[in-house]
């Protein structure tokens, strides 16, 4: 089967595996929640060939060939969709540089030597400069006179006492008081991740974090990937419309007035973006 776009395979699946035991323990995607295995809480909610299901009722073998959509592969789907809508809202990869942005380049390097605002300008008051510069060594050479006698009140062993410190200091464990190099305190470097956590968040996961929809998180993706198939099939909707769609879906948190206001914002973004 695909998930999230990609082909995947399982071995071994005995009859009575669910499709939500094959996402979570043979492939590594844990987004979907094992709660009442029932389905009746909807946690476990996936999008298979596009329409939500529980996924602790479908069988594995019911999924053979058939696409699935997980949280993990969201803000992924949310960009193959025609108008790109999670681009146009202003989402931004994470390692994306912002100065790809239209007008920030430009005024990053507007000022410069050969620009045309404020560059021609600035040699011809320079010269004058170095007029005023001469007089200032003739008041400077009186200072050597009186800094040769600080070495002659200096213990002389102090010198050979200096040297032993830094050989002493074992690499990567510093002694209070000295300096650090900068590589002992660079952060690592993140390591790559999965697909589908890389690409932006898609709009309706922006609108779950902007309206403060999620608390403990163990309902929230089963209720964004069932958020996302209405706002999908549904651009605008009203309040009855989300109140069906996300019927199936249980939370003990929130009272479901963030998570309505969340859909709401999502809505409203996607209607601007388009």
């Amino acid at each position: 089967m695909r998930v999230n776009g990609r082909p995947y395979e399982a071995d071994d699946v005995w009859e009575g595996e669910s499709l939500l035991y094959v996402l979570r323990e043979r492939l590594g995607l844990p987004g979907s929640k094992n709660a009442c295995e029932q389905g009746e809480c909807g946690s476990c909610t996936v999008r298979l060939d596009g329409v939500p299901v529980c996924a602790c009722l479908v069988a594995a073998g019911q999924a053979e060939g058939r696409e699935v959509v997980t949280v993990e592969g969201l803000a992924d789907h949310a960009r193959r969709r025609p108008g790109h809508a999670a681009e146009a809202a202003g989402a931004v990869c994470p390692g994306e540089p912002e100065e790809g942005r239209p007008g920030e380049p430009a005024a990053a390097h507007s000022v410069g030597p050969g620009s045309e605002v404020g560059g021609p300008a600035e040699p011809e008051t320079r010269p004058a400069e170095p007029e005023t510069r001469p007089a200032e060594p003739e008041t400077r050479p009186a200072e050597p006179e009186t800094r040769p006698a600080e070495p002659e009140t200096r213990p002389a062993g102090l010198e050979a006492v200096r040297p032993a410190e830094p050989e002493a200091a074992h690499p990567g464990k510093p002694e209070v008081g000295h300096p650090v190099a900068p590589e002992a305190v660079r952060p690592r470097q993140p390591e790559p991740s999965r697909p589908g956590q890389v690409a932006p968040l898609a709009p309706v996961q922006q609108a779950f974090i902007d309206a403060g929809a999620v608390q403990c998180g163990f309902c929230t993706p089963g209720l964004l990937v069932a958020a996302d198939e209405l706002l999908e099939r549904n651009p605008d909707p009203s309040d009855a419309d989300i109140r069906e769609a996300l019927s199936g879906n249980l939370c003990r948190c929130t009272g479901y007035e963030k998570i309505l206001d969340a859909v709401r914002l999502a809505a409203a973004r996607t209607g601007e973006a388009v």
